[in-house]
C-alpha cells in the first residue's frame, strides 16, 4: 500500500476472503516458467536447423530468347500513314502487311520514278557500249597506222639504200673522171713539150687541148651527180625522219583519242554503277512502303494511329508479340550480392497474382513457388544500381504457370549455401554477405 491514508491498513488477511483465496492459492507462475522453458528449446532447436541463404530480388516474366521480346516495328524512312490492314490483338504472320505509308520527301514525289531511273541506267549503258566500240575502232585504227608506217619507213629505206648505192656508184665515176683528167693533162704537157722542140705538129696539140676539155667537162658532170647523189641520200634521211614525226603524231594524236574515249567509257561505267545502285535503292525504298510484320505474333498496340499521320525515320508504329515464346524472368540484385553467383545455381519465383507462402531458408516448405535456374548475370550494373539476372524455368521442378504473361512482377529467391539458423542470424546482425567466411565444410560436418 502507499500509506497515504491517516488511517493505513495493516496485517490485512487477503486470504480471509474467497476472492483472495482463488487467486493466493493457484501457482500460475509455474506454468508460465514451463512455457518459456518450452519456448526456449524450440528456439535452440530451432537455433541448429539448417538455413538455407538467399539472395532476394524483385523482377519481372520476360522471354528467354531475345528476340522473342516484344518488340516496336520502325520504318526506316520516314512517312505518311496510308492504310492499315491489322487491328490491335490480330495474330499475324510473317511477312504479313500491316500498313502502307507513302513518301514524305519531295525526291521521291514522281510516281514513274523507277521507270525514268532505268531508262537512265540504258541511255548511261549504251553510252559505255559506244565508248567501248570507239575504243576498238581506234586500236584498230592505231594498228593500222603501225603498219603503214612500218611500210613507208621501209620504202624510204630501200630508197636511201638505192641512193647510196647511186653515190657509190657515181664516185667511181668521179674517180675515172678525175684520173682521165690527170692523163689528159699529162699528154697535153707532153705533147706541148714536143711541139716545142718541132717533134709534134700544132694540130695534135690542139686535139690534145681539146680532148681535156672534153675530159673535164666530163669530170665536172661526173662531181655534180655525185654531189647530187650526196644530196640525195640527205634528202632520203630527211624524208625517213619525216615520215617518222609524222607517223608518231598521228599515232600521238589516235592515242589521245583512246584514251579519251576509255576514260568517258570509266566514267560512264561508274555512272552506271551509281545509277544501278540508284535503281536497287529505289526498289527497296519503295518495298519498304509496305511495313511487314518480322515474325508471327500479336498486335499489341498501334503506336501511331489515324491516316495521314506522318512520322520520321526510326519512329516506333507498332507493337508486336511474338507467339511461340519461353518466359523466364529478369531480376536485380545488389552489387554486394553479385560475386555469389554463379550461372546454374538454383532459385525460386513468386509470380505476382499466384497465391504463395513463402519461406525463404527452407525452399521445401515454400508453396506456389517455382523452380529456376540462372542462365546470365549482367556484368555490367544497370541504371538502378543493380545488377540484371536473368533465371530460366528449372526442367526438373514443376513447371511454370501458362497463364503468366510477359511483363507481369515477381519476386525471386536466389538459394546458395545450407548453414544452421544461428549463423544466419550471426550473420544478418553484422552486415555480413552470403558466405562472407568459407565455411561450407566445417559447417557440413557440424550438420
Amino acid at each position: 500500500m502507499l500509506n497515504i491514508s491517516n488511517n493505513p491498513i495493516k496485517n490485512f488477511d487477503f486470504k480471509s476472503y474467497k476472492s483472495g483465496q482463488l487467486i493466493f492459492s493457484i501457482s500460475y507462475f509455474h506454468q508460465l516458467n514451463r512455457f518459456l522453458f518450452a519456448i526456449f528449446l524450440v528456439f535452440l532447436v530451432l537455433l541448429f536447423l539448417p538455413w538455407t541463404q538467399n539472395i532476394v530480388g524483385k523482377g519481372y516474366v520476360t522471354t528467354l530468347q531475345p528476340d522473342k521480346r516484344p518488340q516496336s516495328i520502325q520504318s526506316p524512312i520516314p512517312g505518311r500513314i496510308e492504310a492499315w490492314f491489322v487491328r490491335e490483338g490480330d495474330l499475324v504472320n510473317k511477312g504479313d502487311t500491316l500498313l502502307k505509308i507513302s513518301e514524305v520527301k519531295s525526291d521521291y514525289f514522281d510516281p514513274e520514278l523507277l521507270l525514268r531511273t532505268a531508262q537512265q541506267l540504258k541511255a548511261k549503258e549504251k553510252s559505255v557500249k559506244a565508248y567501248a566500240e570507239k575504243r576498238t575502232a581506234l586500236e584498230a585504227q592505231i594498228i593500222a597506222l603501225e603498219l603503214e608506217m612500218e611500210l613507208k619507213l621501209s620504202q624510204a629505206e630501200n630508197k636511201q639504200q638505192q641512193i647510196l648505192l647511186y653515190v657509190e656508184n657515181d664516185s667511181l665515176k668521179l674517180e675515172a673522171a678525175k684520173t682521165d683528167r690527170n692523163i689528159a693533162e699529162i699528154r697535153l704537157n707532153r705533147v706541148n713539150s714536143l711541139s716545142k722542140q718541132g717533134l709534134k705538129a700544132t694540130r695534135e696539140v690542139e686535139e690534145k687541148q681539146l680532148n681535156l676539155r672534153k675530159i673535164e667537162a666530163a669530170f665536172i658532170g661526173a662531181s655534180n651527180n655525185f654531189l647530187n647523189a650526196k644530196n640525195e641520200v640527205q634528202i632520203a634521211s630527211s624524208e625517213i625522219k619525216r615520215l617518222q614525226a609524222s607517223f608518231q603524231e598521228k599515232l600521238a594524236k589516235v592515242k589521245s583519242e583512246k584514251a579519251t574515249a576509255a576514260s568517258l567509257q570509266y566514267e560512264a561505267e561508274g555512272a552506271v554503277a551509281k545509277l544501278k545502285n540508284t535503281l536497287a535503292n529505289y526498289k527497296k525504298r519503295q518495298a519498304l512502303q509496305y511495313i511487314t510484320a518480322p515474325q508471327k505474333g500479336y498486335i499489341n498496340k498501334a503506336l501511331k494511329g489515324g491516316l495521314g499521320e506522318t512520322f520520321k525515320e526510326g519512329d516506333k508504329i507498332v507493337s508486336i508479340m511474338p507467339e511461340d515464346y519461353q518466359i523466364a524472368v529478369e531480376t536485380y540484385i545488389r552489387p554486394i550480392d553479385m560475386p555469389l553467383l554463379k550461372v546454374g545455381e538454383s532459385a525460386r519465383v513468386e509470380f505476382d497474382g499466384w497465391p504463395a507462402i513463402v519461406f525463404s531458408g527452407w525452399p521445401n516448405a515454400s508453396y506456389g513457388t517455382y523452380g529456376a535456374k540462372v542462365v546470365a548475370i549482367e556484368n555490367y550494373i544497370s541504371e538502378n544500381d543493380l545488377y540484371r539476372v536473368l533465371l530460366a524455368p528449372d526442367l526438373e521442378d514443376n513447371p511454370w504457370p501458362e497463364q503468366v504473361r510477359i511483363g507481369s512482377g515477381a519476386r525471386t529467391i536466389a538459394l546458395l549455401s545450407r548453414v544452421p539458423v544461428w549463423y544466419e542470424i550471426w550473420r544478418q546482425l553484422n552486415g555480413f554477405p552470403p558466405q562472407y567466411y568459407n565455411m561450407e565444410e566445417t559447417l557440413k560436418n557440424n550438420l
